[in-house]
């Protein structure tokens, strides 16, 4: 049982893993030209702070992923697994609402601010953006069932 807990757990970490390093590659590497009027527009995720927040946690994540598939599957350390896992799922959960409402005004404008939409002009850089929240959003998935399972197999034996 522990055995096919411990291989279960691993497999999350791994998809997890994949997830948010896709999700940070595929933001870091949106980008996209275009011209209007003579106006040349450059769209880049750095420009954007909350895109850059978006790969800095995704990447944090995905890190701590890794170092976790070296722990001991037994011991104190394991049990700080738990609020670690806690602590990366409400960053990722950070990243994904901050970058998704940027997304959204980029992608529909802001009618009583005077935010025009950019997404007409710069479509391709749209698209990716998209692709890295909904592998952002997977990521955050994951992470939600890895903390379940954590919380189930490393406390449930300390609850009477």
């Amino acid at each position: 049982m522990a055995k096919d807990s411990r291989a279960y757990t691993l497999l999350l970490r791994l998809l997890a893993m994949a997830a948010t390093i896709s999700a940070a590659v595929v933001m870091a590497t949106s980008h996209e030209t275009t011209t209007i009027f003579s106006i040349t527009i450059k769209a880049e995720f750095y420009q954007i702070p909350s895109f850059t927040f978006f790969v800095i946690a995704n990447s944090i994540s995905a890190a701590y992923s890794l170092l976790t598939l070296f722990l001991p599957p037994a011991g104190l350390m394991s049990r700080w697994l738990v609020v670690f896992d806690v602590m990366i799922a409400m960053l990722l959960t950070g990243a994904l609402a901050s970058a998704g409402s940027i997304s959204q005004v980029g992608k529909k404008g802001n009618v009583h601010a005077g935010w025009l939409p950019i997404c007409d002009e710069v479509s391709k850089y749209c698209n990716q953006v998209m692709a890295a929240l909904i592998s952002g959003f997977i990521g955050l998935l994951l992470y939600t069932i890895i903390v379940l399972h954590t919380i189930t197999t490393e406390l449930n034996p300390l609850l009477p």
